[in-house]
């Protein structure tokens, strides 16, 4: 077997060898870092100077619009994801509303606004010393015609525990500014003494100033007038139709002023007394309840309009009570007793 040599004979073999050697032995050395040149710095455009300049000069105007922005965008957040925003209003949200508000204050009903409007106008009528309560039993017993004032007979207006027998007590209604009241002729005809009572309080002695006996008509004047007299507001019957809502107000067996509320039950009717001493045409049917004290008082319609003059009640048994069928005379027919058509 060939020996491997250890050495070299040749001193630069040997030499090289050994540099071999000594290297191999050396630990090897990281590469050093590839140093790389720095890339040269882009030059910037000459606009962004100029930018960088005015925000420079602005600073503090650019910081309060930031923040008045950063605000506003804060709130439209809280608005939208926060807060809730708002949605459209229904319908339905209107009517919700409307439904408890009215639980909570119902509105009146238009039978009590009617009332309420006409009740300022309302009068109570007594005709005193009547010789049969009501009814005029012949064409000589008339009620006053002269004015109290004028002929010296003040007599006062008597409480009602001095009310004489065969008192008439009836019903009236203001028509005018100057005080006007417009009544049933059968409530004061053949009285000694008319008396008045307002809506205020005010009590008055009264005379007749025209009648109507072909509609039961007739006009009052008081001898003294409330402050705050106020005049119905009188409404054309031409309009008028079965089936409207209507109430009659007045004072029913002395109670009141006392409102009941019905319909029209028809229109062109015929009434004659009970008697058959007198005819009446052209009245308006209605079934709001009425009853003796109601007669001269308004038939009102539910705008607080009055429309006629209630003046008699139909009951076949022959009791003077209501059954379900009155009369009044049309508004119209004032205008003759009045002296001046009201439309």
């Amino acid at each position: 077997m060939k020996r491997v040599a250890l050495y070299s004979k040749s001193g630069r073999t040997q030499s090289a060898a050994s540099a071999q050697t000594a290297a191999a032995t050396q630990p090897t050395p990281p590469p050093a870092a590839t140093a790389t040149p720095a890339a040269p710095e882009p030059a910037r455009p000459r606009r962004f100077a100029r930018l960088r300049n005015a925000a420079g000069r602005h600073r503090g105007l650019l910081l309060f619009v930031g923040g008045m922005a950063a605000v506003l965008i804060a709130l439209e957040v809280d608005r939208r994801y926060i807060s809730g925003s708002p949605r459209e209003i229904t319908q339905r949200d209107i009517d919700q509303a409307v439904r408890t508000s009215l639980e909570k204050k119902p509105l009146p009903s238009q039978a009590t606004k009617a009332a309420m409007a006409i009740g300022p106008s309302i009068v109570r009528v007594l005709g005193h010393g009547m010789p049969d309560g009501e009814e005029v039993k012949s064409k000589a017993a008339k009620p006053p015609l002269t004015d109290p004032k004028k002929d010296g007979n003040k007599a006062r207006p008597k409480a009602e525990s001095e009310v004489e027998e065969n008192t008439a007590i009836g019903t009236g209604v203001v028509i005018t500014e100057r005080g006007d009241i417009l009544t049933n002729l059968h409530v004061v005809a053949g009285s000694r003494r008319i008396t008045l009572t307002f809506a205020d309080g005010t009590e008055a002695g009264a005379y007749v100033v025209a009648m109507e006996p072909e509609h039961d008509l007739a006009v009052l004047r008081a001898t003294k007038l409330p402050d705050d007299l106020q005049p119905a507001t009188l409404r054309s019957t031409g309009d008028l139709a079965p089936g409207d809502e209507v109430i009659a107000v007045g004072f029913p067996f002395g109670f009141g002023p006392s409102v009941s509320s019905g319909v029209v039950s028809g229109l062109k009717r015929e009434f004659r007394s009970p008697k058959g001493e007198k005819l009446l045409t052209n009245l308006i049917q209605f079934d709001a309840a009425a009853n003796p004290g109601n007669s001269g008082g308004p038939l009102v319609t539910m705008e607080g309009e009055v429309v006629g003059i209630v003046t008699a009640i139909v009951n076949p048994s022959g009791a003077r009570v209501f059954a379900g069928v009155g009369f009044a005379v049309p508004i119209e027919n004032a205008a003759g007793a009045i002296g001046v058509p009201p439309f």
